[in-house]
């Protein structure tokens, strides 16, 4: 499946290489968190509910999880390339929604859009960046592929509340920059190598739902439980965070809001980079315990009204959460066959986006009857079980694979 270096060598002459599809992954993504902290001009605007930001914000992951589950595997036939290209024109369809909205619809078909280029984001991406590594460059590009996708979702909401804050187009200039950068990223991926030995010629989906190779099962329950509870958090941060800094704590500043929700993504990023120092069989429950603590932070924030403990809960539960994903994504993709590489990335993170999803649209249901800080501590509770269970299954049996970044 695999047939250039990690240069870009194909055919003679230098081709980017995998740093160049992890600035193409980091861009998408970054469009996906772009809206996070304009959920209440929209409100203002328009004129919807809690709950109605946390279905928006639960229609995106939706796309994303459909995407995965018909075209989870696509990259593996037709080549990643050409599904890169793709997404960067769904992104740019999608940005092009929010600066044409009147209303509910195309807020919801630019979440829809955005969900459907992150799906082929995850997996594709991921495969390129690893496969575009040369020998030796494994467990950076492995980093590099984490990295990118988890600062690019930073990256949104930081660019979008300086640019809301501080310019006089909040609801424009964001989704007008961000088609400059989808442009950018387009150019990029035209030029990047193909590594998928025989791509076949747009050949008919063949939906895989969620199924892994054997060679897989044995890591992938431990790993896809740790995913799921990260993703919990991040999903409580990019959907509800902003609304909690401006009802419960008085922030009315978006560029601040969308530094706390940059700083729990910052904070993931830095906890993939110390997961090959770790190895990632012991990174993971590790990754899980530091995350149970940045929940109890993010819990006693809700109680005290401290954005100092919101943003301690960030920084700590986002380092959890980094230190966890890279070893279960080093885990999964370096067990799964090459030839399945693609798919079985794609299956890993349908269990991640549930995660994002399903939980958040619990609080926003809860916080209509009991209120936003109640239904946060409920969250919270919930999701300090399941990472310390995922936490403790991974101590007990530790999980085989690892190869790259993993020791």
């Amino acid at each position: 499946m695999i047939v250039r270096d990690g240069a870009g060598n194909a055919g003679g002459g230098r081709r980017p290489g995998y740093p160049a599809a992890a600035v193409v992954f980091a861009i998408g993504m970054a469009g996906t968190t772009l809206p996070t902290p304009l959920y209440g001009l929209y409100q203002e605007q328009i004129g919807f509910s809690e709950l109605l930001v946390t279905v928006i914000f639960a229609v995106y992951a939706v796309a994303v999880i459909t995407v995965l589950l018909v075209a989870g595997n696509y990259s593996d036939e037709v080549g990643r390339r050409p599904v890169l290209l793709c997404a960067m024109a769904l992104s740019a369809a999608s940005a092009g929604c929010f600066l044409l909205q009147s209303g509910l619809p195309l807020l919801f078909a630019g979440r829809l859009l955005s969900g459907c280029a992150a799906g082929l984001l995850s997996g594709a991406a991921t495969a390129a960046v690893i496969e575009l590594a040369g020998p030796g460059q494994k467990a950076r590009a492995g980093f590099a592929a984490t990295a990118a996708n988890m600062g690019g979702l930073g990256c949104g909401p930081l660019l979008s509340g300086l640019l809301a804050q501080y310019t006089p187009w909040p609801l424009m200039l964001p989704f007008w920059v961000h088609l400059g950068l989808v442009a950018v990223a387009a150019v990029i991926t035209w030029f990047l190598p193909e590594t998928v030995a025989e791509p076949k010629r747009w050949p008919p989906l063949t939906p895989q739902g969620v199924t892994v190779p054997p060679e897989v099962k044995g890591v992938f329950p431990p790993a896809s439980l740790a995913a799921f509870a990260g993703f919990a958090l991040l999903g409580l941060f990019t959907a509800v965070a902003p609304s909690f800094d401006a009802r419960t704590l008085g922030v009315h500043n978006l560029a601040v809001s969308g530094a706390v929700v940059f700083s729990v993504f910052l904070a993931s990023t830095v906890g993939q980079s110390l997961t090959q120092r770790i190895g990632a069989r012991l990174a993971l429950p590790v990754g899980c315990g530091i995350l149970v603590v940045g929940l109890l932070l993010v819990a006693s924030s809700l109680i005290a009204e401290s954005l100092l403990l919101l943003v301690l809960g960030a920084l700590c539960g986002g380092a959890g959460q980094g230190l966890a994903f890279r070893a279960a994504l080093t885990l999964v993709s370096s067990a799964a066959p090459a030839q399945h590489r693609g798919g079985t990335i794609s299956a890993f993170f349908v269990v991640a986006y549930t995660g994002i999803s399903v939980p958040v649209v619990g609080v926003g249901a809860l916080a209509t009857w009991l209120g936003l800080r109640q239904a946060g501590l409920i969250f919270t509770g919930c999701v300090m079980l399941l990472a310390a269970g995922a936490g403790a299954y991974a101590a007990r049996r530790p999980p085989e694979g690892g190869a790259v970044g993993g020791r």
